[in-house]
């Protein structure tokens, strides 16, 4: 009986002390307490801004979240130099606050956790022809089909390209704006992977409208029409929207265009009656050309009815058409 009563002890004992072991685990480190649970975004390196959480086991005095600089850097309570923080991932920044509390004999073996909390170094902006035009902070893979989707999507008036700018560094090391152009065709319908570029924040994400062709003189409905596809739209295009020709009208018509890098008004004479049998090749058709169909008697209309009819102003009918 005397020995079942020592055993039983001795059972008590034991569970009591498995129980006081899974109750108290063992710290990660020497002296080291569990840190607080906190926001940790997906991981990318840090810049300007951020606002990161810092934990350091068993050192309250030292668990903080910080606001990374406009230096890139961070400072910490009894550590004199300043840490650069900008540029490195979480992971990073921990080795360096680390080497920098044992440095200054802050901790003989700190054990440092970064996460982080808010970023603001990385925004990504969606402009122009987008339903909802937004700025938010690229986290985790960002891609530009997905900014075109946070922005709500495509107008249907936008473009046949979206610019994507952003800040690359050149050979000297300074940064430089760039722009890289992006088929909406390419993109949206043959989901070419090429086109849905990944994002890492800083870029400005621009959708220009469509171009519009101004098609007037002896039409159906003359006025201007949206070019969804500029490398696809033509003169027999422009018409069929415009209603096909009126009666009476001439057997030439007149494209006339500015050019962007010079300034210099063009007029190129089109053998229209010849397209519409066949007879000569069709003719491409760009954003802001001025399509016009004089009557079969020859005359042409006054750089002022070209404007009232199109709805462009005076100022620029006068650009786009020469004087009688």
């Amino acid at each position: 009986m005397k020995c079942l009563t020592i055993s039983l002890l001795a059972i008590a004992f034991a569970s009591a002390a498995l129980a006081q072991q899974q109750t108290n685990p063992i710290p990660a480190g020497a002296g080291a307490t569990a840190p607080s649970d906190g926001p940790n975004l997906s991981v990318a390196r840090l810049g300007k801004d951020d606002l990161i959480g810092i934990s350091v086991y068993d050192a309250p005095e030292l668990t903080r979240t910080v606001r990374v600089d406009d230096d890139g850097n961070i400072r910490l309570p009894m550590v004199q130099q300043h840490i650069k923080a900008a540029g490195l991932l979480p992971v990073e920044l921990e080795n360096s606050i680390t080497t920098a509390l044992v440095d200054e004999h802050v901790l003989v073996s700190p054990v440092v956790t970064v996460s982080v909390v808010e970023y603001h170094s990385r925004p990504i902006t969606v402009v122009g022809a987008v339903k909802n035009p937004t700025t938010f902070q690229a986290t985790g893979n960002v891609t530009l089909l997905e900014a075109i989707t946070r922005a709500g999507g495509l107008t249907e008036n936008a473009g046949a390209e979206i610019e994507v700018g952003h800040l690359a560094s050149s050979a000297n090391g300074k940064s430089v704006d760039l722009t890289e152009r992006i088929p909406v065709h390419s993109l949206m319908n043959e989901a070419d992977p090429a086109a849905n570029m990944k994002l890492e924040g800083g870029e400005t994400i621009r959708v220009p409208q469509a171009g519009q062709v101004f098609v007037v003189g002896n039409v159906k409905h003359p006025g201007p029409f949206l070019i969804t596809n500029d490398s696809e739209s033509s003169v027999l295009k422009a018409l069929a929207i415009a209603g096909g020709l009126d009666s009476f009208s001439s057997n030439t018509a007149y494209i006339y265009r500015i050019d962007d890098s010079s300034g210099r008004k063009n007029e190129i004479p089109i053998p229209i009656k010849k397209i519409l049998s066949r007879k000569s090749p069709d003719v491409p058709i760009y954003g802001n050309d001025m399509l016009y169909v004089p009557s079969a008697n020859g005359q042409r209309v006054s750089a002022k009815a070209l404007g009232m009819v199109t709805g462009i102003g005076l100022g620029i009918a006068f650009l786009l058409v020469y004087a009688l």
